[in-house]
């Protein structure tokens, strides 16, 4: 039987499009969250910010979107893509280097990524994904990054960085704590904090083009309430509950 566009697209459907890096706790918070509100069916597109960005730029319909940065943001409220009065930050993380388990290399932080015998280094694309941007900014506030660019594996998301340490198929890459805290056990090695110097702050909002902005607003509500922070933290994010 051919299902009509409306049942397929009913209004209990809300999308929410989030950097890759909340894929954990934001599927646990769907689950969650479907069960207080039966009446809200919540699909999940989960990828690097810039990517989600321009899917919302290019007309998706896309009802909330969580970004791993205030840029891409900051770009879609710019363009009036967003509505301003339901953004919100909502979590913090922090930015980390690691290796694979099996690393004989002596790495112990940002300075040893430039011996020699250290051939590929693992960021996310700077343009589309935050956590490469973060590790760009890091390295050329550290003065590495004329030295280390003709090294760096670039990645669509946080997500494919983590997969290609666990793989050992790079020598060290950039991601989040609360990633690196997915890998799978015994595959990488956490060997510093990379400190930034602008946070690695989580904005949310509602799109503007949504069609289903009061069940966006309860979803951002969730988000931003006691139970969505109290996930947040159990995957490792710094909450900015008020």
């Amino acid at each position: 039987m051919a299902i009509s566009p409306a049942a397929e697209q009913g209004p209990d459907t809300l999308t929410v499009s989030a950097a890759a890096s909340l894929t954990e706790a934001f599927t646990d918070m769907e689950s969650r969250f479907e069960t207080e509100n039966p009446g809200i069916d919540v699909k999940m597109n989960f990828a690097g910010s810039g990517n989600l960005r321009m899917q919302i730029e290019g007309g998706a319909p896309i009802d909330v979107f969580a970004s791993a940065d205030q840029n891409h943001m900051d770009i879609l409220s710019g363009e009036e893509l967003i509505e301003n009065s339901s953004r919100k930050d909502f979590a913090q993380n922090s930015l980390v280097l690691i290796v694979p388990a099996t690393s004989t290399l002596n790495i112990t932080g940002l300075e040893d990524l430039t011996a020699p015998e250290v051939d590929k280094i693992s960021i996310g694309n700077p343009d589309t994904a935050p956590v490469g941007k973060y590790a760009h900014f890091a390295l050329t506030e550290a003065g590495l990054w004329n030295q280390l660019e003709n090294r760096t594996i670039l990645a669509e998301d946080v997500k494919q960085v983590l997969v290609y340490v666990e793989r050992g198929e790079v020598d060290a890459g950039f991601v989040y704590m609360t990633d690196a805290k997915t890998a799978e056990p015994g595959t990488i090695k956490i060997i510093a904090n990379v400190p930034v110097s602008t946070p690695v702050s989580y904005p949310i909002a509602v799109v503007s083009s949504s069609e289903h902005k009061e069940e966006a607003q309860e979803f951002l509500d969730f988000v931003a309430g006691e139970e969505g922070q109290e996930i947040l933290e159990e995957y490792g994010f710094t909450p900015e509950s008020e």
